[in-house]
């Protein structure tokens, strides 16, 4: 078969990238498409996959400019289909969906963000979609119980990050990391894409003041997609893109307002505090915070929340250890994402029809 695969966001490679090479390995053709995303095209390029940049020009934050970056990103896309001809389209997005349905091409979807914070996105895409993969924590919104709606027990970091995929690497660190102190990792979001109009997280007043605390029990790290003030960058990591992770995953402790990197951190066993205004409002977020007490979401009217709970849990005895155990049981309850994937896309559309029929059938995908 032939697949299509659009990457949006460096989160959509680490998702993708072990089914794309499961595929290929089994014999099918794939095609990558991307947009230029913070380190996105850099990842791509130390993996040694061959894509196609199809939005390398960076769009401006406007709501024209991002209705501009759509519909160039969808031109691209049916000229590429034209010519490879994919049985089947796969991203995170329906964006191309309704050009893939009058071309005669499959398309899925796979997301774990709640459809209702997308209501445009959910009205106007998603009906020209053939099927979605979410997580059973994620909310469809209209589409919940429909037939096109297929959820899965996991989260898409998992499908990265178990560790039959991932083993943490601490040579990765040991140039950066200072033995025999605890290490601090903050990253900090960019927050321009459509769905982040009039929401904010750490801004350089806050991520200030939090360096200064975190300082006083050990040393700081920090990630940034946007320009910061001139006393934040001696603590920038420079480090290649795909070693973010093993830095993630040997922090004492993570504090962001990156949702994605927040449920990184979670998965690897790293304590994380996530600052933003999607509190209380991505289920799967919700998920791990609520049932596996893995992370600890907190709204941006509450600021001085940020600093009690960042120094609760550094004073917090064996707090990295007792975040490995929580970890295990996030593992031992879920799915491996990586080989449901591989599975459903090669027995696509026969996969769709056996998970209506059984949704069981997931649970063969344990790692």
């Amino acid at each position: 078969m032939r697949y299509l695969f659009y990457l949006a966001h460096p989160a959509h490679f680490h998702l993708f990238k072990y089914t794309i090479s499961g595929l290929k390995a089994h014999g099918h053709e794939i095609k990558i498409t991307i947009k230029s995303k913070d380190v996105l095209p850099k990842l791509l390029e130390e993996s040694g996959l061959e894509f196609t940049n199809i939005a390398s020009v960076d769009r401006k934050d406007s709501r024209i400019g991002i209705l501009k970056g759509f519909l160039s990103r969808n031109y691209h896309h049916f000229r590429l289909a034209l010519k490879f001809k994919p049985d089947l389209y796969i991203s995170t997005s329906a964006e191309f969906a309704p050009i893939a349905r009058l071309m005669g091409i499959k398309s899925v979807a796979v997301f774990e963000d709640d459809l209702q914070i997308f209501p445009l996105y959910s009205k106007i895409l998603v009906p020209f979609l053939n099927h979605q993969l979410c997580p059973e924590a994620c909310s469809a919104a209209q589409w919940d119980h429909h037939p096109k709606t297929i959820k899965y027990k996991a989260n898409h970091e998992l499908a990265y990050l178990r560790p039959s995929g991932f083993t943490p690497d601490r040579s990765k660190v040991s140039g950066i990391f200072e033995a025999g102190k605890l290490n601090f990792f903050i990253r900090f979001a960019k927050l321009t894409a459509w769905h982040d109009e009039k929401k904010t997280g750490i801004n350089n007043e806050l991520a200030i003041r939090l360096v200064k605390l975190l300082e006083k029990h050990g040393r700081v790290h920090l990630s940034s997609e946007r320009e910061l003030p001139p006393e934040l960058e001696p603590y920038r990591v420079s480090v290649k893109a795909s070693d973010i992770l093993h830095i993630l995953a040997f922090a004492d402790l993570y504090i962001g307002d990156s949702q994605t990197m927040t449920a990184e951190a979670a998965v690897l066993g790293t304590p994380a505090i996530r600052f933003n205004d999607f509190v209380g409002k991505l289920r799967y977020l919700e998920e791990l915070e609520h049932t596996y007490h893995l992370t600890y979401g907190i709204k941006t009217d509450d600021p001085e929340k940020l600093f009690t709970k960042t120094e609760e849990l550094i004073n917090m005895p064996g707090l990295k250890a007792e975040w490995q155990l929580r970890k295990e049981k996030l593992l031992s309850a879920t799915i491996d994402p990586t080989a449901f994937f591989i599975w459903f896309f090669e027995n696509y559309p026969k996969s769709a029809a056996i998970m209506h029929k059984d949704p069981s059938y997931q649970f063969n995908f344990r790692s």
